[in-house]
């Protein structure tokens, strides 16, 4: 499961590139993922998560 927040679910979302004499081209548009260290029951684990629920305080981090 890559390029997909483990907490909330989020991944990326599909649309269009609109040039000037629009000419309409697939593209995505990826969430900002950042690899953190997360305390959880089974002990310190590293996985992705996106920067809004690092903002909201919806995973613990790691005590540094």
């Amino acid at each position: 499961m890559a390029r997909v927040c483990e907490i909330c679910g989020k991944g990326a979302t599909s649309g269009h590139n609109v040039s000037h004499a629009n000419n309409k081209t697939k593209r995505l548009w990826m969430p900002n993922l950042q690899k953190v260290k997360v305390e959880t029951e089974q002990g310190v684990q590293s996985i992705k998560v996106c920067t809004q629920c690092i903002k909201s305080g919806r995973i613990k981090k790691r005590a540094a």
